[in-house]
């Protein structure tokens, strides 16, 4: 007899556990499964804001909590990469691959900064004179499994001319 716990636990992971369990392989076995308190995963609302020199209206996407800001946009066609950003540990153009060394991916936060992950030693030195600017690449929403409103400026670069 084999038992799965599957009480609390996300979708993805109810899932996971329930393709754990053995084949079954002959008439005789018995597969009692219960399954108990799925849990909803938060959800971040995410208002993005383009550059006015994009032309483009504002749109509106849902991560989940504990998703990659940078990958969960670009998975949902946000395109980020600043034509303005420079790399921080060349000064050249061209992206890192969620190095967090072009600053590419940098969002300017407008509303919601409390859902994301806490910045690290290098995205602080990176951006210490932009209080407002993460690296997509290294933020997770809804920390703390939070939920609740975002707004973000893509490419803030470009706000700025």
């Amino acid at each position: 007899r084999v038992s799965v716990s599957t009480e609390c636990l996300s979708y993805d992971a109810t899932i996971e556990a329930l393709m754990s369990l053995p084949e079954v392989v002959s008439d005789d076995d018995e597969v009692t499964l219960t399954v108990k308190r799925l849990r909803r995963q938060p959800k971040i609302s995410v208002k993005l804001q383009y550059p006015p020199s994009d032309n483009l209206p504002d749109a509106s996407i849902e991560l989940f909590a504990g998703e990659n800001l940078r990958r969960a946009m670009l998975t949902r066609g946000i395109k980020l990469n600043d034509k303005f950003a420079e790399r921080f540990d060349s000064g050249g153009m061209g992206d890192c691959g969620a190095d967090g060394t072009c600053a590419t991916c940098v969002v300017s936060v407008g509303k919601g900064m409390d859902l994301l992950s806490p910045m690290k030693q290098q995205e602080e030195q990176i951006l210490k004179t932009k209080p407002r600017w993460r690296m997509a690449c290294k933020t997770v929403v809804g920390f703390g499994m939070t939920e609740g409103d975002l707004t973000i400026q893509l490419s803030p670069r470009q706000w700025e001319i």
